[in-house]
């Protein structure tokens, strides 16, 4: 029943902080081995952290000013068979799911050139960021989804 919550309501549980923690490891691992070929830097772990934290400031902010009040409901739309019983429904989804990766890409890249342009070149940063969203959304969307929906 924990997990059968709103993202923003499992965002501020202790399971919502390990799998924040979680993905945050796994962007900083892969930009670090993206840019490096190392799987440990500090410099790309601290762009990471300061740009997941951005990111995630700005979606509850963005998602409260849309909706009336309700934390991350729109800037990561987890919801479960219930919400989404239609394919009109799951496009829905699939828009606004679109929409807050392409804007945390956006946010994320902008942080992390801005804290990593002077080790790296820009388009190897964009070209970083956009495979560790990618990633991170694909594994982090598996997981929580698969609980919503396969219960």
């Amino acid at each position: 029943m924990l997990l059968n919550v709103s993202f923003g309501i499992f965002a501020f549980l202790p399971q919502g902080w390990v799998f924040m923690l979680f993905v945050v490891l796994l962007e900083s691992m892969l930009m670090t081995r993206l840019l490096k070929k190392k799987w440990a830097d500090w410099q790309a772990y601290k762009a990471v952290i300061v740009s997941n934290i951005i990111s995630g400031i700005a979606g509850i902010v963005g998602s409260m000013l849309l909706n009336g009040g309700w934390w991350l409901v729109v800037w990561f739309p987890w919801v479960s068979r219930y919400e989404v019983k239609t394919k009109a429904d799951f496009q829905w989804l699939a828009v606004y799911y679109l929409f807050a990766f392409l804007l945390s890409v956006l946010i994320e890249w902008i942080f992390n050139n801005f804290l990593l342009r002077s080790h790296y070149p820009q388009r190897k940063i964009f070209r970083a960021t956009v495979i560790v969203n990618v990633v991170s959304y694909l594994i982090g969307s598996f997981v929580l989804y698969a609980y919503s929906f396969y219960r």
